[in-house]
């Protein structure tokens, strides 16, 4: 069931076998690599603060993705989900506040944010199919 829901939600034919066949999880990894691109950039006393969190943030999202694919039961897969799409709108905030500390310019802030709306929307829509 929960394979079937996942291929309705993307509108594929293929075989999806694991986590990483998923476009969400992709999508997850990008994410991760651009938070830490991003981060490498801010103050060394932010290393240990903003930085950290928004890295530790943006790792959780992917993770509880591939954790919840793994689960056996739907439910169980959504409630994975729904803590991803629940870290994705904590790193938005952590995004808005490197912005405003002057961390990060406006064009990087308008990237990251882009590709976490993208996430979410992902994230909703497999949501939606699995109930």
């Amino acid at each position: 069931m929960k394979r079937e829901a996942i291929k309705e939600a993307y509108s594929i034919n293929e075989k999806i076998r694991n986590f990483r066949d998923l476009d969400v999880w992709k999508k997850g990894m990008e994410i991760v690599k651009n938070v830490y691109e991003t981060t490498d950039d801010f103050p060394k006393q932010e290393f240990y603060g903003l930085a950290n969190q928004m890295q530790r943030c943006s790792v959780s999202i992917p993770s509880n993705i591939a954790e919840g694919f793994n689960r056996l039961h739907n439910k169980e897969y959504k409630r994975f989900l729904y803590i991803a799409l629940g870290s994705c709108a904590e790193l938005e905030t952590q995004i808005e506040i490197a912005a405003e500390l002057k961390y990060t310019d406006q064009k990087r802030k308008a990237l990251l944010l882009e590709k976490l709306d993208h996430e979410s929307r992902m994230l909703r829509n497999l949501i939606k199919k699995l109930n």
